[in-house]
C-alpha cells in the first residue's frame, strides 16, 4: 500500500473548500493507496502532524493550503525519502505555480496519484528553511500588513501594498550590509529567491530556478514613491532589471548584517517573522527535497 497523507489548513484562501476521505477516494485506487487526512488547528501545528506522519511510515505527506502550509510540511521532509505533494487551496500559491501544479483539484490529485518526483533546493536563513522566496524591507513590511489584515484574497494583497507604501516614511532608518560591503542605508527590497514566483503570478525574479543550486538576490536601493510606482509596473511586465536601482545576482551564501539594531523584520515563504539578531545568514540546500510534479 502506498500511504498519502494528507495535512489541510482549514482557512486556506476562502477557507470554503474542506477536504474529505469521501472526496479523495475517487481518485486514487481503493487496494492501492491508503489515505488519511489530518487537519492542522493552528500555526506550527501542520510541523507537528507532518511528524507524526513521519513517525507512521507515510510515503507522501501532501501539504493542502498555501505556501505557509507548505513551509511547515516540507521543512520536515528534508533529507528524508518522503515526497512531498501539493493541493494549491492557498490565496498566491507561488511554489505551486513554479512546480506548474494546477490549482485545479481534479488535476493536482492526479499528479499526487501519478508519483512523478524531483528533488528541488531549499534556502535556509538562520535554520530555517524557505522553499520559494524570503526578504527584509518592503516585502517583509507588506505581509506584516497582509497578515494584520486578515484578507487573503489579493484586494487584500492590494490594500497592504498601499498601507506600507504610506507607512515608509514612519519606519525607522534602517542601514544593512551585505557581505560586510558597504553598507545599503534605508534599502527599499532585498530579496533572496529559490522559486521564480512569489505569488499571484507575480514575480521579482523570474529567471530563479528550483533547481539550479543558487539563490537569486536582488537588491533595490531607496527610491522614491514615484520609482515605486514604476516598480509596481516592472513587476507585473517581469522586467525589474529595467529599474535603474535594481542589482542582480545568484550565489549559494551571503549574510546580512543589520547596524544599530538587534533584530531583522523578514518574511519567510509569504509570513512574517522577526529574527532576534542583527546578523541573517542564508544558504542554499541543493536538491534536497522530494517534490512531485507533472510529468
Amino acid at each position: 500500500m502506498i500511504r498519502i497523507h494528507f495535512i489541510v489548513n482549514p482557512i486556506a484562501g476562502h477557507g470554503n473548500a474542506p477536504l474529505t476521505k469521501e472526496e479523495l477516494q475517487p481518485y486514487f485506487i481503493t487496494h492501492v493507496h491508503d489515505l488519511t487526512i489530518k487537519v492542522s488547528q493552528y500555526k506550527a501545528h501542520a510541523t507537528q502532524l507532518a511528524q507524526e506522519s513521519i513517525a507512521e511510515a507515510a510515503d507522501i505527506i501532501v501539504a493542502c493550503g498555501g505556501d505557509g502550509t507548505i513551509n511547515e510540511v516540507a521543512a520536515c521532509l528534508i533529507g528524508t525519502k518522503v515526497a512531498l505533494g501539493i493541493l494549491p487551496m492557498g490565496s498566491g500559491n507561488g511554489l505551486a505555480s513554479n512546480l506548474k501544479i494546477p490549482k485545479n483539484r481534479r488535476k493536482a490529485l492526479a499528479i499526487i496519484r501519478d508519483r512523478h518526483m524531483e528533488c528541488m533546493d531549499v534556502g535556509t536563513i538562520n535554520g530555517r528553511y524557505f522553499f520559494s522566496n524570503t526578504g527584509v524591507g518592503f516585502d517583509a513590511s507588506l505581509i506584516k500588513n497582509y497578515e494584520s489584515s486578515e484578507k487573503r484574497t489579493l484586494l487584500g494583497y492590494i490594500s497592504a501594498c498601499v498601507t506600507t507604501f504610506k507607512d515608509i516614511k514612519k519606519n525607522k532608518p534602517l542601514s544593512i550590509s551585505i557581505n560586510g560591503e558597504e553598507p545599503l542605508v534605508n534599502p527599499f527590497i532585498i530579496l533572496i529567491s529559490n522559486s521564480n514566483e512569489m505569488g499571484y503570478k507575480l514575480s521579482l525574479t523570474p529567471k530563479a530556478s528550483l533547481q539550479d543550486g543558487k539563490l537569486d538576490v536582488l537588491i533595490i536601493k531607496k527610491i522614491n514613491r514615484l520609482k515605486m510606482l514604476w516598480l509596481g509596473c516592472l513587476i507585473i511586465l517581469r522586467k525589474v532589471h529595467w529599474l535603474k536601482e535594481s542589482t542582480s545576482y545568484q550565489t549559494t551564501q551571503l549574510q546580512l548584517t543589520r547596524n544599530h539594531e538587534a533584530f531583522f523584520d523578514t518574511q519567510i515563504d509569504g509570513e512574517h517573522h522577526e529574527l532576534s539578531t542583527n546578523i541573517v545568514d542564508i544558504a542554499i540546500l541543493e536538491k534536497s527535497l522530494c517534490v512531485l510534479t507533472a510529468k
